[in-house]
């Protein structure tokens, strides 16, 4: 499914990733947060992006912990 405007992903995941992996990572921010784990954050073209974007986090073999999609317009955190 295509939107016309990215939605606003957060992904939190199990594992520590750092800064440099954020070009692989289509350009979202990652954020080291405590206990070992890193949220990765922004907007996503579409579902297959989105897709894309867990694909890498399955071969880095990182454990998924949440996906939350916040529509454009609503009120980041």
């Amino acid at each position: 499914m295509n939107t016309t405007e990215d939605e606003y992903y957060e992904i939190r995941m199990r594992g520590q990733l750092d800064d440099h992996w954020s070009a692989w990572f289509e350009g979202l921010t990652l954020t080291p947060l405590e206990n070992g784990k890193t949220l990765i954050a922004g907007p996503v073209q579409d579902q297959a992006a989105l897709h894309g974007i867990l694909a890498k986090i399955r071969d880095l073999d990182l454990h998924l912990l949440s996906v939350i999609c916040i529509q454009v317009g609503a009120e980041r955190k």
